[in-house]
């Protein structure tokens, strides 16, 4: 945990997004892998030492020649780019038998860490016979239209195909190009975690004779739209911190109005910036505000066994010496996380290709309306639409569609449209997971199930297995694996059926 604190929010995506006219919230990025993790992976090769029982050598990397644009016949709609996608043969039955597939979606990412980081699906691909396929996410990795991210990002006309639908059809295109390849009657799950999780579930109602069935870990799709309370994600993250220790949760609380105070007297950006050994002097109170806050909802949404980041924050600013004085607990708070680095406010923001990638997917379609009611730990910050549109629009030239995803997946009323549409869905959650309170907790029908767990966390069911998981996550991967398993035998015995018939005079 040590190699984890000294680099946990070095290069932290913001809560806001700084323009040159105003200061706006931004919608939090979902992933299946902690921000700090992807960077321990990417700068210390940290996956190569997680206890998985994959290896490099099982990994094989090929390239797909994807469509450009699946919904158009222009001219320009037939042009190509590699995609990338990741197989694993070790486990795999063959075609003889017609073994499953397991594909993973990708998702805002590249999908280098993937095998290695999602270590649920390898864990279960030996007792499944399955092969593993893991599809990187178009303008993500190395799966890049028009050359080059420059290119592709330049305008309007080439960050256009960057969206969900033509995402899930490329996943559609590659995966029947390895059935065809490999085994054609072999059933496919697909799993994916977050907004992977997202794409999941909507890929096997979009795509049904494609895949038997998928796994959607944490996925919020009702948090579009107003179907979820807008000031929901902040609410959860809260009562995490609340429940943790509700003096933590005050101290927090009173922080804001502390660091205002400060801030407001003269060399008080001085005083805040020494305070809380910031890597550059703040230039105004919101970087400090925008940071902390940042903190505090990655450590709620990755508040994973056996560290619990919240406890970890929560332990030390209720164990801070300084009695008195807030901002010291909340620097405790801080160093608690960050450990021994050089500093711990204000670095240097890397603008990744994740963090430009998943702006742009927010203000085209991906429109979550977060804000901050007046029941939380944090400042009121009411969500405006219009203020968030205005920012897109400033940055891309664009308007969101805030009503699209409902629109093209559906959400509304979702209990009675698909209690008898669709089919073999899990909805996984923990609901410790701030994104928990936009997912589907409940059941929709017999094959379409909701499995949350009171104390999990984001994606924490689909994360690599480890021996000190707590009993309550063993169960749930335990049923997960049960249900899927249901699916399969009943797709082997439809197809013996139809085998049956087509043989019958």
């Amino acid at each position: 945990m040590e190699e984890h604190t000294l680099i946990f929010f070095i290069i932290i995506i913001s809560t806001y997004l700084i323009t040159s006219t105003h200061q706006l919230r931004v919608i939090p990025r979902l992933s299946p892998i902690a921000e700090w993790e992807t960077l321990l992976y990417n700068n210390n090769n940290y996956f190569a030492s997680l206890s998985s029982a994959i290896d490099d050598d099982d990994v094989k990397t090929f390239y797909y020649k994807q469509t450009l644009d699946h919904f158009n016949y222009r001219t320009e709609s037939y042009e190509t780019f590699e995609q990338r996608y990741l197989m694993n043969f070790k486990y795999w039955g063959g075609a003889n038998s017609n073994a499953p597939i397991f594909a993973y979606l990708g998702a805002e990412a590249p999908i280098d860490g993937s095998p290695q980081g999602l270590g649920f699906i390898t864990d279960i691909a030996a007792s499944f016979n399955a092969l593993l396929v893991y599809i990187e996410h178009r303008y993500y990795g190395k799966s890049v239209p028009f050359g080059s991210r420059e290119e592709a990002l330049k305008n309007a006309s080439s960050i256009g195909y960057f969206n969900s639908a033509q995402a899930i059809a490329d996943y559609a295109e590659i995966i029947m190009h390895i059935k065809n390849t490999y085994s054609q009657k072999s059933p496919v799950i697909v799993f994916g975690g977050s907004y992977g999780g997202m794409l999941a579930s909507w890929f096997r109602l979009k795509y049904p004779h494609v895949a038997i069935g998928a796994l959607a870990s944490s996925a919020p799709i009702l948090y579009f739209d107003d179907i979820t309370p807008h000031d929901g994600y902040y609410s959860v993250v809260s009562r995490d911190f609340r429940e943790a220790s509700e003096t933590c949760y005050e101290t927090i609380l009173k922080s804001w109005s502390q660091i205002e105070r400060v801030a407001s007297q003269p060399d008080g950006l001085s005083i805040l910036s020494h305070k809380f050994n910031t890597c550059y002097p703040l230039n105004k109170s919101s970087d400090l505000v925008s940071y902390l806050e940042s903190m505090y909802t990655s450590a709620a949404q990755y508040n994973h066994p056996p560290t619990y980041p919240v406890t970890m924050i929560c332990n030390a600013i209720d164990g801070a010496s300084s009695e008195n004085d807030t901002l010291n607990k909340i620097y405790a708070g801080v160093v608690a996380f960050r450990g021994n680095s050089t500093c711990k406010v204000n670095a240097p923001q890397n603008v990744t290709e994740t963090s430009q990638g998943w702006r742009w997917q927010t203000c085209s379609e991906m429109v979550i309306p977060i804000g901050i009611g007046n029941d939380s730990m944090f400042t009121p910050d009411p969500y405006s639409f219009e203020s968030f549109a205005n920012g897109c629009q400033q940055q891309f030239g664009i308007t969101p569609r805030p009503h699209w995803v409902t629109t093209y997946y559906g959400g509304q009323d979702i209990r009675l449209v698909l209690q008898r549409f669709g089919s073999n869905i899990i909805f996984s959650n923990g609901l410790r997971d701030p994104y928990s309170i936009g997912g589907v907790l409940n059941n929709l029908s017999d094959s379409i199930v909701a499995i949350s767990t009171v104390n999990g966390s984001h994606c924490l069911d689909i994360l690599n297995p480890n021996e000190t998981d707590p009993g309550w996550l063993v169960e749930q991967r335990k049923k997960e694996s049960e249900i899927m398993k249901g699916w399969i035998t009943q797709y082997y015995d439809d197809l013996a059926a139809l085998n049956g018939d087509f043989n019958t005079p």
